[in-house]
């Protein structure tokens, strides 16, 4: 017997790139002129500022009442 198989959610490419957008945001290294730093993102890829550390990446991050995440 043949069983019917289920309809799958799917998700519009909007809503992925905004997935996670008002809780999460990522901390990326980077390197500027030379200088090492830590670029935050917002969930959607957006860069959203530069910072010395991971540290301080984390501590805008959650000054924002957003969860940190690391890119490597």
């Amino acid at each position: 017997m043949r069983m019917q198989s289920e309809a799958k959610p799917t998700m519009s490419q909007h809503e992925l790139a905004t997935l996670g957008l008002e809780f999460i945001a990522y901390m990326k290294p980077v390197v500027v002129e030379g200088q090492p730093l830590v670029a935050i993102h917002s969930a959607n890829g957006e860069m959203v500022g530069l910072v010395p550390t991971r540290e301080a990446a984390s501590l805008a991050i959650r000054e924002n009442e957003l969860e940190p995440v690391s890119v490597h």
